[in-house]
């Protein structure tokens, strides 16, 4: 599905269904990873977890929203970011992150389910070729 507009410039807002047993199924797919570690985050002064950050060997591939509009951080190629984005109405930017880096891909819009189990794929993969050799071998043996 192409990004589209409406007459007055704004995007449509149909939004398909499904959003978190999305979640479950991505979350399944993160924690599948090997060596991928879930923290959760809450805000300051609260006790509920606003989100869920992924990290292998201590740097982070993902976060994912745990309340609130469902939606996950991922670490991207800058050039298929940049594609991603034009691509598709899910597809932005949430965070303090530096975008070039990072895309926000929201659950309940119009990115399929597989494609956005290949981004999460993605991400690990990056941040996994940038560990140190120590790292890759200590990943692989556990």
């Amino acid at each position: 599905m192409r990004k589209t507009e409406t007459a007055k410039g704004r995007k449509p807002s149909a939004r398909p269904t499904g959003g978190r047993s999305r979640t479950a199924a991505l979350v399944a797919c993160l924690e599948a990873k090997p060596g991928a570690v879930a923290n959760p985050m809450t805000a300051p002064r609260s006790t509920q977890t606003s989100a869920v950050i992924y990290k292998v060997m201590g740097k982070m591939f993902a976060i994912v929203s745990a309340r609130g509009a469902e939606y996950v951080i991922l670490k991207c190629d800058p050039n298929l970011a940049q594609s991603l984005r034009e691509e598709y109405d899910g597809v932005g930017h949430r965070s303090h992150l530096d975008k070039r880096f990072w895309i926000c891909v929201d659950l309940d819009a119009d990115v399929p389910a597989d494609e956005i189990e290949r981004l999460a794929g993605h991400s690990y993969e990056l941040v996994r070729s940038s560990l140190t050799r120590k790292q890759r071998a200590e990943l692989e043996s556990s």
